[in-house]
């Protein structure tokens, strides 16, 4: 989400960064209220099952699966070409597809363990946002280590899909936990940085708030993913 033309702003006042920093949490919210709405609806009308064929994943749980992957990279490599109207719509269709496939959890999942699962990762979530916001530390080794960290288990979840081991799962949900508790501190300083930066009321600025909400959104996700994994009690 970082973009060359940040470095050579000028710096803008400390106001005007908080107010950047709650801008990006606020379109982070509704893309998470459009998701998690998205989800329910899609679990509890029965459409869910239309990602589903006979012989597996049908073609639209193939769309489903795969399509946020490819918004989020339009997104990220686009965004000097893309409107910021256009980049909110992609994400906002992002988050729409997102909480399809998100349903599942409905399925897998009885209903007090996700809400439950839900308050501990917003707490969570909460605590270590404040705590990005406020540190004077500089997180940004902190967050190179994380993200390499983040590609470790990523790798070692697709070793694992082969495998089958509850075990390696069992190990990469810890770690995912820890991963994006502590992404989540390094991004929101990154935010607020970013913040300080740009200057109010540009196409750019507009451009990295939606950039910077897509972030927060997969830090919370995926800690709500992994907690879930850990905690949840399966139907």
């Amino acid at each position: 989400m970082e973009n060359p033309s940040i470095k050579s702003s000028k710096y803008i006042s400390k106001p005007i960064a908080k107010n950047f920093v709650s801008n990006v949490f606020s379109m982070m919210f509704i893309a998470l209220c459009v998701s998690g709405l998205t989800a329910f609806w899609f679990a509890s009308s029965g459409m869910i099952n239309n990602l589903f064929s006979p012989t597996g994943i049908s073609t639209l749980g193939w769309v489903v699966t795969l399509a946020p992957l490819g918004l989020v990279m339009l997104m990220g490599f686009g965004f000097n070409k893309l409107s910021s109207i256009a980049l909110l719509t992609i994400f906002m269709l992002y988050s729409l597809l997102t909480g399809m496939s998100l349903s599942f959890i409905f399925i897998v999942y009885d209903i007090g363990s996700i809400i439950s699962t839900f308050f501990i990762t917003a707490l969570t979530f909460g605590v270590m946002a404040v705590a990005g916001y406020t540190t004077k530390t500089d997180l940004t080794k902190m967050g190179s280590f994380l993200y390499m960290a983040l590609i470790g288990i990523i790798i070692a979840s697709v070793i694992n899909w082969f495998m089958g081991s509850s075990q390696l799962d069992y190990i990469i949900c810890i770690a995912g936990v820890l991963i994006f508790t502590g992404l989540t501190a390094y991004d929101v300083q990154k935010i607020k940085n970013i913040g300080s930066q740009i200057e109010n009321g540009t196409e750019t600025y507009k451009k990295l708030i939606i950039m910077g909400a897509l972030t927060l959104y997969l830090d919370f996700i995926n800690l709500f993913l992994m907690l879930l994994r850990l905690l949840g009690n399966r139907d």
